[in-house]
């Protein structure tokens, strides 16, 4: 059996968007790949809301993805595979960065998987990045935290494109296939994890083939 740790924020975590509420676990995209996959697969579910790549939230703790991947590779190990998608919540405005800046935060997390022995035979697991879907059009509530977020957003692909190239990891730009919820914006409806799944699923089979 293939173990497969997927971390990420509240778009792995399963968040309903314009509600706070959390998808049932049949609905959510670590669930569909898992249900793809078959028996053959472990896909573990990491998700956090407001999880960053390397930078503290002021408002709560425990949010610096930098701090949790270690433990957590650890936690999971012997491990195949390492599913990362993380930086959407580096646009939110008090971060005050930029698209190069949060693909730096994301490759000390690449960089933190290809160092770990949490993989087979003490070896590093596979790495598989994901740069996420662009923000679209935001609700009143999260214009507030992304305030102007949406044209930063559409600089990560190429930035992480690079990062996976330097880093040999396996890459996935999820905003050629999927969009946010046009409720809120950031967060993924039903068909959006059903479509983030088909293409992490196709992209696992490559992997391991």
């Amino acid at each position: 059996m293939k173990t497969i740790l997927c971390y990420g924020d509240s778009n792995t975590w399963g968040y309903i968007p314009g509600t706070g509420k959390r998808y049932s676990y049949e609905f959510r995209w670590t669930t569909i790949l898992q249900r793809k996959l078959g028996d053959k697969f472990r896909v573990l579910e990491e998700g956090l809301n407001g999880r960053t790549t390397v930078w503290e939230e002021p408002y709560r703790p425990g949010r610096n993805g930098r701090l949790m991947l270690y433990p957590l590779l650890e936690t999971h190990s012997p491990l195949n595979l390492v599913v990362l998608m993380l930086g959407t919540n580096d646009l939110k405005h008090y971060y005050s960065v930029y698209g190069a800046d949060i693909a730096r935060g994301v490759s000390i997390l690449v960089d933190i998987i290809k160092k770990s022995s949490t993989g087979l035979n003490n070896e590093s697991p596979e790495t598989l990045l994901i740069s996420p879907p662009q923000i679209g059009k935001l609700s009143t509530e999260l214009e507030l935290q992304f305030k102007d977020a949406s044209e930063k957003s559409h600089e990560l692909s190429a930035h992480y494109e690079n990062v996976a190239s330097e880093l040999n990891c396996h890459f996935i730009n999820a905003a050629k296939y999927v969009v946010p919820s046009i409720v809120d914006g950031v967060h993924l409806d039903e068909e959006g994890h059903e479509k983030l799944a088909d293409i992490i699923f196709s992209s696992v089979l490559n992997i391991f083939k």
